[in-house]
């Protein structure tokens, strides 16, 4: 069934919007969405009257309103994980002082939904509201082991395997063959498959049923995040963060669900 166009429009121009917090000039967002300026102007004005957009009248700026929280609230009131996860995480990142993220699977991908920075230097893709690939990511193999086969087939079998560093997975079948890996051993790696030079050990986070419902991972440049420290240190460290996480909200490892 074909989208109706104006709807499609409108919310291009709210997506394009969420890239620019401090605002957006409407010739700019007209060239961003590729519409005319009038046509831009049109739908701008029924997105202000009903709150989703506001305009500085200074800088002649648009931003997105504060009605789409509105929208997003029953989403994020189901999204407690943030909340349930974050003492555990932060308390993480002071251990190790590195990066951690907190992601989910949305739509085929890994989204970021938290991100705890290092104060050490790094320069990440990531960031809270990103997307990545799940088959090269740490997080994103966590979250398809937790995948019965349907769901996994479902998400793998829309991937385009992209060479994205000279270690990254390329296929349905290696990619199988190492979520067994991570099912058995409790948690996965992006040994620099994502991008180049960084390093992540990810863990699942299990819900009362032992089901996988986020992930969660330690970040770093490669020289930090050695496969020596991984080994000897961060295993142990994330599969017991992993563990007082699901615990709290109810999970019971002889509870856990088989993927078969």
């Amino acid at each position: 069934m074909s989208n109706v166009q104006s709807v499609e429009r409108a919310l291009k121009l709210l997506e394009s919007l969420s890239e620019y917090p401090d605002g957006i000039q409407i010739t700019r967002l007209a060239e961003k969405v590729n519409l005319s300026k009038s046509t831009v102007h049109r739908l701008l004005a029924t997105l202000i009257n009903m709150h989703y957009v506001i305009k500085d009248q200074e800088s002649e700026k648009y931003k997105l309103g504060y009605r789409l929280l509105f929208l997003s609230r029953n989403i994020i009131n189901n999204i407690d994980i943030i909340s349930i996860a974050k003492p555990s995480l932060e308390e993480l990142a002071e251990k190790v002082n590195e990066t951690i993220h907190l992601c989910i699977h949305d739509m085929g991908e890994v989204l970021y939904i938290d991100k705890i920075e290092s104060s050490q230097t790094i320069r990440m893709f990531s960031k809270i509201g990103n997307r990545a690939p799940m088959y090269c990511t740490g997080v994103g193999k966590v979250l398809l082991s937790g995948m019965d086969q349907e769901e996994f087939n479902q998400v793998t079998d829309k991937t385009n395997f992209i060479v994205k560093t000279p270690s990254t997975i390329t296929s349905k079948e290696q990619l199988s063959i190492e979520l067994e890996i991570i099912r058995n051993q409790g948690f996965g790696l992006d040994n620099i498959e994502h991008e180049e030079g960084i390093r992540c050990i990810a863990a699942p986070i299990f819900d009362s049923e032992g089901k996988v419902i986020a992930s969660f991972s330690i970040a770093g440049p490669s020289n930090r995040i050695t496969m020596e420290l991984i080994n000897n240190e961060l295993i142990e460290i994330i599969k017991k963060t992993s563990l007082e996480i699901s615990q709290i909200i109810g999970y019971q490892q002889h509870r856990q669900v088989s993927n078969e």
